[in-house]
């Protein structure tokens, strides 16, 4: 079992940064891929950034050159920093974690999810 805690969601301007942070626990950290999920309103969930257990990472397209994941296996804390935020990527975001260990953007290679955190981005 593992539980998913994430912070760090906001109001920003549009062209400003937020970092998210994602707490595990329940499992050794380390052995674990984690992931970064978005969900507008009246959207389907979306793939954002994942990070596997030997830090390999995959990002979406929209998100390539702006947005970094990374995890601090000492803390048990995953993290999303975002720049150069857009308005429409205003959503709830999700922190997700693999068992298996491997980045992955589909969302059934996740085992466990977060509660997630708004993230408004106003134009």
């Amino acid at each position: 079992q593992v539980q998913l805690v994430e912070s760090g969601g906001g109001l920003v301007q549009a062209g400003g940064s937020l970092r998210l942070s994602c707490a595990a626990s329940g499992r050794t950290f380390r052995t674990i891929a984690m992931g970064w999920f978005r969900q507008a309103p009246e959207k389907e969930r979306e793939f954002v950034a994942a990070i596997g257990r030997y830090s390999t990472t995959a990002y979406a397209d929209s998100a390539k050159g702006r947005f970094t994941i990374s995890r601090d296996n000492a803390k048990n804390t995953v993290y999303l920093q975002m720049n150069n935020l857009k308005a429409e990527e205003t959503a709830v975001y999700y922190c997700a974690a693999a068992i298996r260990g491997y980045a992955s953007g589909s969302q059934t290679g996740y085992d466990y999810w977060g509660q997630g955190t708004q993230v408004t981005v106003s134009s």
